[in-house]
């Protein structure tokens, strides 16, 4: 008897992992990607220090240049900022922010846009009205003034003087109102040509309920072009987490992300320190490069005309 193959086997052996292999360029882009994730989420461990902690601070050390400089001294490799932080744990510690507050924000985004994206292309009538001319209201904005928009109201509700706790979360809401658009009109295309086809209408005969079968039947087949959107716009939030930040809108000084410290370091660019300034850049432009690729490499994967 036959053995089928293993689904581990099966994707191994899909067009969408055959096409990553053939790309170099997909695969450094990959390894980039990985690399940053993993210095975010062990940042503890490969820190010297914690820059989130006073007690590990010294004013004594402040804006010290990388080691391989002249008056760089071991073990702050790539120098220290003007509060005395070591930049690598900084950009370490900062990563894990800026990170965190792009998937939470693409998961908020994604989950609001993919619901009402839903129900206004399988219900249709006034739904599909109303929500699609709020999202066409909302696209005649930018998504930044969009964010500095919830972020203000928030923080004006909330009170001027939140912990650094409650401003991610406002980062968060910030950025998922800012891009659930996208999702929307993208899932209600893709509901109104799916809901025309003949297993949707066998699931309505045998008495399924509309929320099951569009959570059940017709939201599996519309989620190709939603992952391809939501690695997009990871790269968007973390650029837009990291634009309010540099604006003062986003985490304070005290808990930086990348956005914070490139802020801080645009303070001493033009008096010579510029590697406060530069190497959270450097890690910023380099992250967002390397997710922007994998969107687009997925993109075309997942595209069956450029097979």
């Amino acid at each position: 008897m036959d053995r089928q193959p293993s689904l581990l086997f099966r994707a191994l052996d899909s067009d969408v992992v055959a096409s990553f292999v053939r790309s170099k360029l997909t695969i450094a882009a990959a390894v980039v990607t990985v690399a940053f994730l993993l210095l975010a989420i062990f940042a503890g461990v490969v820190s010297p220090q914690n820059p989130f902690d006073p007690a590990e601070l010294d004013l004594f050390n402040s804006r010290l240049p990388p080691i391989w400089a002249d008056l760089g001294t071991a073990p702050y490799l790539l120098g220290t900022d003007e509060q005395g932080r070591d930049l690598f744990s900084a950009i370490a510690y900062g990563l894990r922010i800026s990170l965190a507050v792009g998937f939470l924000g693409v998961l908020l985004a994604a989950g609001i846009g993919i619901t009402l994206g839903l129900l206004a292309g399988y219900l249709g009538g006034i739904v599909d009205t109303v929500v699609m001319r709020v999202a066409d209201v909302q696209l005649t904005f930018p998504a930044i003034l969009i964010a500095l928009l919830v972020d203000g109201v928030a923080k004006s509700v909330l009170g001027g003087q939140l912990d650094e706790g409650t401003i991610l979360v406002v980062l968060v809401l910030a950025i998922g109102l800012s891009f659930w658009v996208q999702y929307a009109r993208t899932v209600r295309g893709s509901v109104m040509v799916e809901k025309n086809k003949d297993y949707i209408a066998a699931a309505k005969l045998i008495g399924l309920p509309a929320p099951v079968i569009m959570a059940r039947h017709v939201l599996p087949n519309v989620m190709g072009p939603v992952l391809v959107i939501a690695t997009i716009n990871l790269a968007l939030a973390v650029i837009t987490e990291a634009t309010l930040s540099f604006l003062g809108s986003g985490m304070p000084e005290t808990m930086p992300s990348l956005g914070t410290l490139i802020r801080i370091g645009n303070n001493y660019l033009f008096s010579g320190e510029w590697w406060i300034v530069a190497f959270p850049g450097i890690a910023l432009a380099m992250l967002v490069l390397a997710i922007n690729l994998l969107g687009d490499w997925l993109r075309d994967a997942l595209n069956p005309k450029l097979r």
